[in-house]
């Protein structure tokens, strides 16, 4: 376990768990949002978001979070191990609120000089209306788009409390952590 992603909702934990996991195992961390969002939440064009995904992905070791499916190609075939972050709606949800209340009021930056404003919380790609767009359909795709990737060992967290006992038990001598293929 080396070469790692780690995906889920929209807010479910996705950044903080591959800090925590590539702390853990002393392995470069990649964060696609940043790499997408640029200045004024612009998004990046392809060939540059693409580029920092090869960049990151080409070396023998690392830790790489985000979902975007424009750089899969590259990301998951070179991984060998993918981490879902695969909650119940209503702890996501929780976790979203309170993170966008927590960013907006303490106007946190996030990328490139980006910051979430009460306006933007409630437009149509805000991470509050996202998770209810597309938290469902990831469940339900997942798995399908894991299969075109049979080399990748599927490690799904189906909670917080799971997700924590895991990485508890993680360290760069413990395979052992590693629990069955499942889908």
């Amino acid at each position: 376990m080396r070469r790692i992603i780690v995906i889920g909702t929209t807010g479910s934990g996705k950044t903080t768990l591959a800090r925590a996991i590539a702390c853990r195992l002393r392995l470069p961390h990649g964060e696609q949002d940043a790499w997408n969002h640029l200045a004024g939440w612009q998004e990046a064009p392809l060939p540059q978001f693409r580029a920092a995904v090869d960049t990151l992905t080409a070396q023998p070791g690392w830790v790489m979070d985000g979902n975007y499916s424009k750089a899969r190609d590259i990301g998951w075939a070179r991984a060998d191990t993918l981490v879902w972050l695969d909650y119940p709606a209503q702890v996501v949800f929780w976790r979203v609120l309170t993170r966008t209340l927590r960013r907006v009021v303490g106007r946190q930056e996030l990328w490139n000089g980006n910051r979430e404003t009460w306006r933007g919380a409630v437009q149509a790609d805000a991470p509050l209306r996202w998770l209810f767009r597309t938290h469902w359909r990831r469940r339900r795709e997942l798995p399908e788009q894991a299969v075109e990737y049979p080399h990748l060992t599927l490690i799904r967290l189906r909670s917080p409390r799971e997700a924590q006992r895991w990485l508890e038990r993680l360290s760069p001598e413990a395979e052992s952590a590693r629990p069955p293929r499942s889908a």
